[in-house]
């Protein structure tokens, strides 16, 4: 189990309405009791914090909004006291504008050696006037942007974010030194952004071919080249030099579970996300398929398959889902399944993606460029009390991102010793997952118009999944519209919401049983 937190929004030390790095060693204690392994940190880097920390500009020491190298070392001594571990974010396909490398780069001028480590072109044009090429930021509008002296530079998302380009020796070498400075300080691994960027395809196409007008084979000329893999394979050599069993987790977007395997070979990074379970939609059919399609290509590179249903840049899953029920549900069915889970701060509080925010408060780059904002996800969470700033700090009531008013009983305090709450069924689910072993075994599933049926027939009901590990734990999840029987499965342990009165499993329940 990795909890993410964003430090920015987990526990504030100061009063400034900032979390930072010594609120989250406050709240280690919260984290162990939670029964999670390993905390994933979000950038507390040197950073402009145009993009939330991910426009790094010194890649070696702690941005003062989050305290300094030694908050971050007593942190990662005082986590190990409580057997967690830590791991961090790293930023490789991109830096901030304001990183020492990029201003050598636009002082030096074009063709300058000071430039080769980012990804600087001439215009298109009679004189140069339009981009390079076709190319569109994630964040919308153009990936180019023009300097001083003619030349454009390349940013796959904010203008503030250069691409670095990993063509240039320098650059490995650079990331090489990165990877072995936190590992020196205790770090056990990196979740790697953007783990699908890095390397461009050769003369940086148009998005379409000129050959055959069709999209490049991986979907993009900038994202899924082959030639990340033998950037993965350096780094896997470096943590595999380090005691202690580090590992590295890919954020990437590919096309294909297949794609997406190719990432946790055995020589390459340990994880990947599976971003094909966060967005399946809440239907028995595509779950299952997508189960079994991970289960069976992360198996067979020998990797674990992992199971996420939110993130910093998500939806929050209560919100996406459209209900708390389908929510606890769905968390339910996620830590039943056999591999690595990642939990985001606040979905154990069922927090909802905060639609409200004020357009003057919303700093995500990507608003303003397309409308669109992740801040919703990003509000600091309520730890007590009953009204903002609900301890999330000792000063003033006011939160780098406003906090809703209702949301006092949501917080940590409130859910604490609450039996129905969605923190007692986190914790409740974290203790039972821990002794949850073994491959994942389909049962059949209860015929809607009688009992539990002995082999998949038509009659077998197919709004609701499930499954036995080999520890014997059963899972059953009703994503239809009226209850099924339980009866047969075992002894319920654990429930995601109440049965009803002969014991069915309501819709948008998930049940956990003991074989």
């Amino acid at each position: 189990m990795i909890y993410q937190v964003y430090p920015r929004s987990f526990a504030d030390s100061t009063g400034d309405g900032v979390g930072d790095l010594a609120g989250v060693r406050s709240r280690l204690p919260y984290l162990r009791d939670l029964g999670v392994d390993a905390i994933w940190l979000s950038p507390f880097y040197r950073s402009p914090m145009i993009d939330g920390g991910y426009d790094i500009s010194d890649y070696r020491d702690i941005d003062p909004m989050f305290g300094t190298l030694a908050d971050f070392d007593a942190l990662v001594a005082d986590a190990g006291g409580y057997g967690l571990r830590i791991i961090v974010d790293l930023v490789p396909n991109h830096c901030s504008a304001e990183h020492p490398w990029f201003v050598e780069a636009l002082a030096a001028g074009a063709d300058s050696a000071a430039r080769r480590p980012f990804i600087f072109r001439p215009g298109r044009g009679e004189s140069g006037e339009e981009p390079p090429n076709d190319w569109e930021s994630i964040f919308g509008g153009p990936a180019w942007t023009r300097v001083a002296d003619g030349s454009w530079y390349l940013h796959l998302f904010d203008p503030s974010q250069p691409d670095l380009n990993w063509q240039h020796f320098e650059v490995h070498a650079e990331f090489e030194s990165i990877l072995r400075f936190w590992l020196d300080r205790g770090v056990a691994g990196f979740r790697v952004d953007v783990a699908h960027g890095m390397i461009k395809a050769d003369g940086l196409p148009d998005m379409r071919a000129s050959r055959n007008g069709m999209l490049d084979p991986t979907g993009t000329p900038y994202f899924d080249q082959d030639g990340v893999h033998e950037i993965y394979r350096e780094w896997r050599k470096i943590l595999d030099s380090y005691a202690g069993d580090r590992m590295a987790v890919a954020e990437a977007w590919v096309p294909s579970p297949e794609r997406m395997a190719r990432y946790v070979r055995a020589d390459e990074l340990h994880q990947a996300f599976n971003f094909d379970y966060l967005t399946a939609p809440w239907r028995a059919a595509d779950l299952r398929r997508i189960i079994d399609t991970s289960l069976a290509t992360f198996g067979a590179v020998g990797a674990p398959a992992t199971w996420v249903l939110g993130n910093h840049d998500i939806v929050r899953p209560v919100t996406r889902y459209g209900s708390v029920a389908r929510a606890r549900a769905a968390a339910l069915l996620t830590f039943a399944l056999p591999g690595s889970a990642y939990v985001y701060q606040g979905e154990e509080l069922g927090l909802p993606e905060v639609t409200d925010l004020p357009d003057e408060a919303k700093l995500d780059p990507a608003f303003a460029r397309s409308g669109v904002s992740r801040d919703g996800c990003r509000v600091p969470l309520p730890w007590s009390g009953d009204e903002p700033p609900y301890g999330f700090g000792p000063g003033e009531p006011r939160t780098w991102l406003p906090q809703p008013a209702g949301w006092a009983p949501m917080s940590v305090a409130a859910q604490t010793g609450d039996a129905g709450s969605m923190l007692e069924l986190y914790r409740a689910a974290l203790r039972l997952r821990r002794s949850v072993t073994g491959h994942l075994q389909w049962l059949d599933t209860p015929d809607p118009q009688g009992p539990l049926v002995q082999a998949p027939t038509a009659g077998t009901d197919p709004d609701v999944l499930a499954f036995r590990r080999d520890s014997g734990l059963v899972c059953v999840v009703n994503l239809g519209s009226a209850p099924v029987s339980l009866a047969g499965y075992g002894e319920l342990l654990l429930a995601s919401g109440p049965l009803t009165d002969d014991g069915g499993l309501p819709p948008d329940t998930a049940a956990w049983l003991a074989s």
